[in-house]
């Protein structure tokens, strides 16, 4: 703001006082435009590529960073499926006083100072009270338990597998997500070139209409339809603007990134071609590679451990035990200690059968967990299907679209040069334009879907990444 300052003063400089409060009144609004119009650096989008948007959405989005924290719980919950086969060890700290004559006579045996004054009837039955500062060390461990802890810690491994595979399936899903997004922009930027094009044809029409009335040629009503088609392009216009602005917030969502981030596709919009096998080939890639299918087979898996858990508990337990505590009529360890340790068989005789209706549960987990895998297997196969038969009937559009936009231009080119020569009306040209504007909007929209659709053919079958065709070619 010094250089602001002094500009202003140099030209106040030698001016009389009515002009120089004009000119400082000036300068003044000048200057604040300046500061507070915003800058084009900051509105100008950001040049991306689509393996860059795929990236960053690996990287931002936040169900990826949801599925990243489900491994992390996973692995959490290994480390504590382990905890039953380590030992417990804990230390206490008490302090305690009181006239109860059995905590009196334990006590002072505890400490060490029990004397044979201490056997007087008074003093057995009327203590005096006694304090007790007491320091213990104890501990257990289960030996054996029906390997329940053992089958509990493969449970949680196979529960950890599944939870990296649904991470590799939200993956795959987010890198198809970028896909659209990023080919959403490419289509709304066509579909808002298209509507101006075709804006600029119905004007060409209206003043051809225009002029056609003005010599006599024609009568109102042509000038009135021409003008109502213009108003139309004018609205399919703004809707196309619209839609591309709602498809840059789509892409920067799609990536992690707020919905008012702008992004400019560096990639053009044009026909690719991409190799597809078979649809046999397809399902049998899904049924090996879609995470999705080994993270059901790993729950499986996992209900089969649970079954084992069950089983478990019939088994008689084992435990063994130890303590070793000091006794101190004061703080500090001045008095008694003593251990004690030992072992314990423990065996449930009848529970209400209880166990029994557990293991029945699991069981019949085991059996829909079985049944589920199966049909998700037959979904799979389904959506490998429904993604090729799309992909396919895409790219046939897309041959019928082109040759479509050919003959359309060509119709309109006849039919204006018919119109100007008073051959045909100004409704057959205007059907006739309109017919040329659905063929460019319909070719568009076909190569969005046989570049969408192909990235949907490879997340049915479970190989979409970020180095698959749809992302780099």
């Amino acid at each position: 703001m010094v250089w602001a300052n002094d500009l202003v003063n140099r030209i106040l400089d030698d001016k009389p006082k009515p002009r120089r409060a004009l000119i400082l009144v000036l300068v003044s609004a000048v200057m604040l435009l300046l500061l507070t119009a915003p800058s084009d650096a900051q509105n100008a989008p950001t040049s991306l590529t689509l393996p860059q948007a795929v990236s960053m959405a690996l990287e931002k989005n936040p169900l990826h960073k949801a599925a990243l924290a489900g491994t992390h719980i996973s692995l959490a919950e290994i480390r504590e499926s382990r905890s039953p086969l380590m030992p417990k060890i804990m230390f206490t700290e008490s302090a305690v006083r009181g006239n109860d004559p059995v905590f009196v006579f334990g006590t002072r045996l505890r400490q060490q100072s029990f004397t044979a004054a201490d056997f007087a009837l008074n003093k057995l039955n009327t203590p005096t009270p006694i304090g007790n500062f007491s320091s213990r060390f104890s501990g257990q461990w289960s030996l054996f338990d029906g390997l329940q802890s053992w089958y509990g810690v493969s449970r949680s491994k196979y529960m950890q597998q599944a939870s990296e595979q649904q991470l590799d399936r939200t993956d795959q899903e987010l890198v198809y997500q970028a896909v659209q997004g990023y080919k959403g922009v490419l289509l709304a930027q066509k579909q808002v070139a298209v509507s101006e094009d075709t804006l600029k044809t119905a004007q060409a029409i209206e003043a051809q209409s225009r002029a056609r009335v003005e010599s006599g040629m024609a009568v109102d009503s042509d000038l009135l339809s021409a003008q109502v088609a213009t108003a139309s392009r004018k609205q399919e216009l703004i809707q196309a603007q619209n839609s591309l602005a709602l498809a840059r917030s789509q892409l920067a969502l799609a990536i992690g990134m707020p919905s008012a981030t702008l992004y400019e596709p560096q990639e053009s919009f044009a026909e690719q071609g991409f190799p597809v096998p078979t649809v046999a080939d397809l399902e049998e890639q899904a049924l090996t590679k879609r995470p999705d299918l080994k993270r059901v087979e790993s729950e499986r898996s996992a209900q089969a451990k649970s079954i084992s858990m069950t089983k478990g508990a019939f088994a008689p337990r084992l435990n063994v035990f130890g303590s070793w505590e000091t006794d101190s009529p004061s703080p500090g360890w001045n008095g008694g200690n003593n251990w004690i340790a030992g072992a314990e068989v423990q065996f449930d005789l009848f529970d209400g059968d209880s166990k029994r209706a557990h293991l029945a549960v699991e069981r019949a987990k085991q059996e829909r967990a079985t049944a589920m895998r199966d049909a998700f297997r037959d979904q799979i196969r389904l959506q490998v299907r429904k993604a090729y038969y799309d992909y396919d009937a895409a790219r046939q559009q897309v041959e019928v679209a082109r040759g479509a936009i050919q003959q359309a231009e060509e119709s309109l080119r006849i039919n204006q040069n018919r119109y100007d020569g008073g051959l045909t009306t100004v409704s057959d040209l205007l059907r006739v334009e309109e017919a040329a504007h659905r063929a460019q909007t319909d070719y568009w929209q076909a190569v969005y879907r046989m570049q969408t659709s192909y990235a949907g053919v490879e997340l049915a079958a479970g190989t979409l990444t970020p180095s698959s065709p749809a992302v780099t070619q």
